[in-house]
């Protein structure tokens, strides 16, 4: 059966117990991929089935070409779509109704005039990790970026999600209405810090006295989310047709679902701390906690896995070398590293992320983990790199992931298959992954990335011995060799 409103009493599913005509936008939202509509949706929906928060209804707002496509497919069935949440055992569809409309990219009127309205109390990003604009090299936001320098030189009809909510916020201090919070929902550490850089830089180019009104009364609150969501394909819609829905926008993600949030709300929020959202007054132990063991626990899964051929995740946990890789860098480097976090056995939410990771409902792939490295690493992985060096430890076991990344870098495989490319800068990480061959040196003096990190001579050495035996002997035998070191 067709997923609309028309149909929603009689699909076989759990669909929304709400009235969706009462729903008025409260939430403009830019990035409407399949994290934001299984985290951030999700919990709106599960408060709106309370009753509460229907003045929270969100509005995407489509930037980047490829939302044109998914703002008509998510039109044609009212907005609506499903969440199939899995574990081992079991399979949960739920049709989710939170969202109302999506704003079609190539038209920054409508946005600004959404973001200007007195009801919006809300902007939200899911953007990923690369879309901030960071430079690695200092850690904050390049305001020479030719894409802003375009924003701050056109400030009227911006092109960037910085530019819509500069003029947006512009708009509602010329009108006299107070300004929205704007509510970071990637996975970057310090995220509302990064985003305010971002949004007041963006604003310094055009007009610097309303960058300074924006620094001085606009709220950025910090935040952890965490839910593991891979990309749709034919076989989730297949999946969901198979439970009698016609859906062609569902969504597949794990049971597990997390969001700490500091409670910085100047403008008004929904009451999620009703459905799981846990409200704290500084998330950053969270927030390390997360991207040092989980995220960066992808990254080590992710680089030997890609190299020996495993495609899905759960098959690289089945892998006894990847997983022994994984327990033994996690147990001796990066969980030593992570600050005390309230309430919380770091340990024990290690073997949460093993048991996540090991879900073979999910069909998360290997290449979804390596992808964006060049965003990537320098969030999740060096940090740890880098802390542990300054503290006087050894880096064995992330010395290797890097290794392991270069390598993966250089384009093939141990059997020799092509790797396809997957980095936004692929083609000069392939390059100097090649270079790094004979020279590992090479690859380290990516400041934009390693930063003072990669001149480390403890670091630089174990990179380059790792890199070689790589080479030389391939991925499996690297790892035995780490493993019975």
């Amino acid at each position: 059966m067709k997923l609309n409103n028309a149909n929603l009493s009689a699909l076989p599913v759990a669909v929304p117990g709400y009235d969706r005509d009462a729903l008025t936008a409260g939430i403009v939202h830019f990035g409407l991929g399949n994290f934001h509509r299984a985290h951030q949706a999700v919990y709106l929906d599960r408060l709106m089935n309370t009753g509460e928060g229907l003045n929270f209804a969100i509005v995407g707002a489509g930037v980047m070409p490829a939302d044109a496509k998914a703002r008509e497919v998510l039109a044609g069935q009212d907005f609506l779509y499903t969440v199939v949440e899995q574990s081992a055992e079991a399979s949960d569809p739920r049709v989710v109704g939170a969202m109302i409309d999506y704003l079609a990219p190539g038209n920054p009127a409508a946005v600004i005039a959404q973001l200007a309205s007195p009801a919006t109390k809300i902007a939200s990003l899911t953007i990923t990790e690369g879309g901030y604009f960071i430079d690695a090299a200092t850690g904050h936001f390049d305001r020479t970026h030719p894409a802003i320098v375009a924003d701050g030189a056109n400030p009227a009809e911006p092109k960037t999600v910085f530019g819509l909510l500069v003029a947006g916020l512009k708009a509602r201090r010329a009108t006299g209405v107070d300004p929205f919070t704007v509510m970071c929902c990637d996975n970057i550490p310090h995220n509302g810090v990064i985003t305010r850089e971002a949004v007041v830089e963006t604003a310094r180019l055009s007009d610097p006295e309303l960058a300074e009104w924006i620094a001085a009364n606009v709220a950025f609150p910090n935040g952890m989310v965490d839910r593991i969501t891979p990309a749709t394909s034919d076989r989730e819609r297949a999946m969901i047709r198979e439970m009698g829905v016609d859906d062609d926008s569902p969504v597949f993600c794990e049971d597990f679902i997390q969001w700490v949030l500091e409670d910085n709300f100047p403008a008004g929020r929904p009451a999620l701390e009703r459905v799981g959202v846990e409200f704290v007054a500084d998330v950053t132990p969270w927030e390390l906690m997360k991207i040092r063991i989980l995220n960066g626990g992808h990254a080590i899964i992710a680089y030997p896995s890609g190299l020996m051929d495993i495609h899905f995740v759960h098959e690289a946990m089945e892998n006894d070398l990847v997983r022994a890789f994984l327990r033994k860098v996690e147990n001796d480097e990066v969980i030593p590293s992570v600050p005390p976090v309230p309430k919380t056995d770091l340990h024990a939410y290690f073997a949460k992320v093993e048991e996540r990771c090991a879900n073979p409902k999910i069909g998360d792939t290997i290449r979804r983990l390596c992808l964006d490295g060049s965003n990537r690493q320098p969030k999740f992985i060096i940090p740890t790199i880098a802390d542990r060096l300054a503290a006087g430890e050894q880096v064995e076991g992330l010395a290797l992931e890097s290794a392991l990344w270069c390598r993966y870098c250089a384009g093939t495989t141990d059997s020799g298959a092509v790797i396809e490319p997957n980095d936004p800068n692929w083609d000069h990480l392939n390059t100097v992954a090649l270079e790094a061959r004979e020279n590992p040196g090479a690859w380290l003096a990516m400041t934009e990335i390693y930063g003072d990190t990669g001149r480390d001579p403890q670091f630089a050495e174990a990179f380059g011995r790792w890199l070689t035996a790589l080479w030389n002997d391939g991925t499996a035998a690297t790892l035995r060799r780490y493993l019975d070191g």
